[in-house]
C-alpha cells in the first residue's frame, strides 16, 4: 500500500472512531443521570401500621380507619421527604406525628394555657409536644418550632428561667460541638441551632436543640433577661 494510500486509510478510521466515542460521551451523562436520579428516589413504603396511624390519617385527610395502606403510606412517606424527616419510609412513629402536632398548633400553641403568657415576652417550650414559641401577651410572636430536648438521663429541666449569657458561634468543650446561636438558660442547657435534624432521636443532653432558621430568629427576637418557661415531659423520658 502506498504512503497516500495509508495516509486515507488512517483518517478514515480516525473520523470513524471520533464518531464512535462521540455517541459514548453522549449517552455517558444519560446513564449518570439516571444511575443518579435512582439513588435519589424515595426507600420503599412499608407495610406497618405506625402507633400514630389514626392521627397521621386524620392529619393528612386519609380515610381514618387505623391500617396502613398503600395510599397512606405514599401520604405519610411524601410528608416525611418534605419535612426532612428519616427514613421516610411512610411509617406513623412519634417522630412524624411531633411534627405533625408542632403544625397542627400553629394558630394557638398556647390553647391549653400551661405557659405563662402574661407577664410579657416569653419563650415557650412544650417538652410534651416538642416545640417551641415566642409569646407576649396574646400575640404569638413566632413559631411555634419544632424542638429536640433531653434524652432520658438527660432531660431538660423545667419550670421558670431567663436567659442569662448569648454566644452566636459558641464551640461546646464538653461535647465537642459547635452550638450556634446559643442562648444559655439553666446552667448548661441553651436554645441553639444544630446540624443535623431535630427529629433525630434520642435527644440533647439537655439543651433545647432547634433547625438553624428558627434558632438565628430566636437569637434576634430573644435578650438577656428575657423569660423561658420549660414544662411538660418529653415521651420516652
Amino acid at each position: 500500500m502506498s504512503a497516500e494510500a495509508k495516509r486515507k486509510a488512517t483518517s478514515v478510521l480516525a473520523r470513524r472512531l471520533g464518531v464512535v466515542l462521540g455517541a459514548v460521551g453522549l449517552a455517558a451523562p444519560l446513564t449518570v443521570a439516571i444511575g443518579g436520579s435512582a439513588q435519589a428516589a424515595a426507600p420503599a413504603c412499608t407495610t406497618r401500621t405506625g402507633p400514630y396511624q389514626k392521627e397521621a390519617e386524620k392529619f393528612l385527610g386519609r380515610p381514618v380507619d387505623g391500617r396502613q395502606s398503600a395510599a397512606d403510606c405514599r401520604a405519610v412517606q411524601s410528608y416525611q421527604t418534605r419535612n426532612g424527616i428519616r427514613p421516610n419510609i411512610g411509617y406513623a412513629g412519634p417522630v412524624t406525628w411531633a411534627a405533625m402536632q408542632a403544625e397542627s398548633t400553629r394558630r394557638d400553641p398556647d390553647a391549653d394555657g400551661k405557659c405563662p403568657v402574661n407577664k410579657g415576652r416569653v419563650a415557650c417550650v412544650d417538652l410534651s409536644r416538642q416545640i417551641s414559641w415566642i409569646q407576649d401577651g396574646k400575640a404569638v410572636k413566632f413559631g411555634p418550632v419544632p424542638v429536640r430536648t433531653g434524652r432520658k438521663g438527660h432531660v431538660t429541666r423545667t419550670g421558670a428561667k431567663k436567659i442569662y449569657w448569648r454566644s452566636v458561634d459558641h464551640w461546646s468543650t464538653l461535647y465537642n460541638v459547635r452550638m450556634p446561636y446559643a442562648q444559655f438558660f439553666d446552667g448548661g442547657e441553651a436554645f441553639h441551632a444544630i446540624a443535623g435534624s431535630v427529629w433525630s432521636p434520642p435527644g440533647s443532653h439537655g439543651c433545647v436543640n432547634m433547625r438553624t432558621g428558627d434558632a438565628k430568629t430566636y437569637w434576634s427576637m430573644l435578650h438577656n433577661g428575657d423569660n423561658v418557661f420549660v414544662y411538660g415531659r418529653k415521651p420516652g423520658t
